[in-house]
């Protein structure tokens, strides 16, 4: 619940500073859930997916199996995937993992923080961050019959030098 209503007084006080399409990405000092430190500038000359989510969220759990294809199919070609937790108690993001492993990075700590630079305003919000660290594409929630237009936003920017 204080998460909730963290991203809600973010929401409320924070719209100045939103993280938008074309604008460099807020920089997070975030750690992994084996306690490895996570940077997005460390990601540099790569393709960044970053993905808001919650223990809690029903569109969350759809989410996943999606973001472990896109690991699949797109990691050997620069993308990586940054799953930032924003559950109040670590031990529900493990509960669920347990159930629903990633294949991707799950970084939980500095997650609050990082949020409110970015502006999250839905779960799951999902920045698409080119090679150069621009916001290229914000996609919210998670619906089956957008997959398609994530996947070619993804190839389009691999394909970018």
């Amino acid at each position: 619940m204080k998460t909730i209503l963290l991203l809600a007084a973010a929401l409320l006080t924070s719209n100045v500073n939103a993280a938008t399409v074309g604008e460099q990405a807020p920089h997070c000092a975030l750690t992994s859930l084996n306690n490895v430190p996570a940077h997005f500038h460390e990601y540099a000359g790569k393709v960044l997916y970053v993905d808001f989510w919650a223990s809690w969220c029903s569109s969350c759990l759809q989410s996943f199996p999606f973001l472990n294809l896109l690991a699949h199919e797109f990691g050997d070609q620069g993308l990586h995937i940054v799953g930032v937790n924003l559950d109040e108690q670590i031990d529900d993001a493990h509960a669920f993992l347990a159930h629903h492993p990633s294949k991707f990075t799950i970084t939980n700590r500095g997650g609050e923080q990082c949020a409110k630079s970015f502006n999250v305003e839905a779960m799951p919000t999902s920045y698409l961050i080119d090679k150069h660290g621009v916001i290229r594409y914000i996609h919210q929630g998670f619906r089956e019959g957008e997959i398609d237009e994530l996947k070619v936003q993804i190839a389009k920017l691999l394909g970018e030098k």
